[in-house]
């Protein structure tokens, strides 16, 4: 039915709608400034909609006030909804850099929410009554479990490696060698964090070969310090050589240069004792030599997003007075979960179960396989005829660019469509798990979308939702 004079008239001013018991109720939950908004373009779309196609509420002569308050609740809901949203995480990643990264213990969560809700002595000498420095409530446990001299936080790893080379190298010379020149994830270039420090960097070596004598033979007055960088997202296989860190920790004493390590993802115990591939520990690097190291909390340490720095106190000093230092400073959140993250390490022997990381790194096979079988009838049911699933083997990998030729042995399930091998079926049913209240992240790969079961968590919240599926037009 076309939409007359009538209809337009029909529609009340928004003043009245406003006054409307429903109303009222909206606006006692979420504010008269988003419900007036809310009320607001629900009518501009009414009029737009009568306009276009004679269609509105009611019958375009009768205007609906509970369809209208239906309308503008629904907006509500959505406006309001937190853009930050728990995800499952079925990748097949650990530590998936898009989703979060590591996820906190309960210890951890348990500090942040003190260091909100109540005064803290972030920057207060409760002995000496004076102002203190933020650093010193994580510096403490950092030189126990490092043995290094000092440390320091600042807001990620990049910020680490900038503060130290800003600091100790301006306008000067830092060799590193060609293989060791990383990008990782949004770009984040050696290369370029170099030049924004105000040094100047001097490759060495090619990309598959570096040795002792390509650095000593760029040394000079120009130079301030020698580096080397953990080449932890990658690997080159092959005709290779580098430069071991006790070799470059010498040939920086001979010429009374400092010794930086970039770790990069950087971790506090060795993992072959948890059955894990090795990756180098802050002590293997200062116990080989070097002088500053840096590495990340959020990545292989399972703590927040932080960038440590330990090693000789003087330079660590020298670090913390410099200007940038402030810039890139963390809060009293960041620093209250470190804290609780750095003592869990403080017992090694209980850290497989109280990590998440080492938790989902670790978990048994067995356990992730049955899980994917207890799960398999329900989401079968859920899906009907529109699709099927199988329990699949996949291969798991650690993510954030720590250990990336390693993959660990997993299981998950795989949905697809019966004589569809092309992505677009698959696609669309990764969207429907996508718009669960849960949202389910997996992976599209070979006509599937396959969910990665070994960080499955809440498993009964994940079994209750699978109810709400919908997928169509497949």
């Amino acid at each position: 039915m076309k939409a007359g004079p009538s209809a337009r008239r029909a529609i009340p001013s928004l003043d009245r709608l406003l006054r409307l018991e429903a109303v009222g109720g909206l606006v006692a939950r979420y504010g008269r400034p988003l419900v007036t908004e809310a009320a607001r373009a629900e009518l501009t779309a009414l009029r737009s909609a009568l306009s276009r196609r004679g269609v509105g509420h009611g019958d375009g002569a009768h205007f609906d006030d509970e369809a209208f308050v239906q309308a503008c609740a629904a907006r509500l809901v959505e406006e309001t909804r937190p853009s930050l949203r728990p995800v499952f995480n079925l990748t097949g990643t650990v530590l998936h850099t898009n989703l979060g990264r590591a996820l906190m213990p309960q210890a951890a969560a348990d500090a942040v929410v003190r260091a909100m809700m109540r005064p803290v002595n972030l920057e207060f000498d409760l002995g000496g009554g004076e102002r203190g420095e933020r650093d010193r409530h994580i510096e403490r446990w950092l030189t126990k479990l490092t043995g290094a001299e000092a440390a320091l936080v600042v807001n990620n790893n990049a910020a680490a490696v900038y503060l130290a080379l800003n600091t100790l190298a301006p306008r000067k010379e830092v060799p590193v060698s060609r293989g060791e020149l990383i990008e990782i994830g949004g770009a984040f270039r050696i290369p370029d964090i170099m030049a924004r420090a105000g040094c100047r960097l001097r490759e060495v070596g090619t990309t598959n070969r570096t040795h002792l004598k390509d650095y000593a033979a760029v040394i000079s007055p120009r130079t301030a310090a020698l580096m080397k960088v953990h080449t932890s997202n990658y690997a080159i296989q092959g005709f290779t050589a580098s430069v071991a860190e006790p070799d470059l920790a010498s040939l920086a004493r001979k010429h009374h240069l400092p010794f930086i390590v970039d770790l990069g993802s950087g971790m506090l115990v060795d993992l072959e004792e948890y059955g894990l591939p090795h990756e180098p520990t802050p002590r293997d690097a200062l116990e080989a030599g070097a002088d500053v190291v840096t590495f990340s909390g959020d990545k292989l340490l399972g703590g927040p997003q932080a960038g440590l720095v330990v090693g000789r106190g003087e330079l660590i000093e020298r670090m913390r007075r410099n200007p940038m230092k402030r810039a890139l400073r963390v809060d009293k959140m960041t620093l209250a979960a470190l804290e609780a993250i750095l003592r869990l390490y403080s017992d090694p022997a209980r850290l497989r179960d109280a990590l998440p990381t080492l938790h989902w790194l670790t978990r048994p096979l067995r356990d992730i396989e049955a899980q994917a079988q207890r799960v398999l009838p329900a989401m079968q049911s859920a899906l009907g005829d529109t699709a099927s699933c199988t329990i699949v083997e996949v291969k798991s990998q650690i993510g954030s660019g720590s250990l990336p030729v390693d993959l660990i042995a997993s299981s998950g399930i795989a949905v697809s469509v019966p004589g569809k091998r092309r992505g677009g079926a698959a696609a669309q049913i990764a969207a429907a798990f996508r718009a669960l209240p849960v949202p389910v992240i997996g992976r599209v790969r070979e006509g599937a979308f396959i969910m990665d079961f070994r960080c499955l968590d809440h498993e009964d919240e994940f079994l209750a939702q699978l109810a709400q599926l919908k997928i169509q037009n497949l």
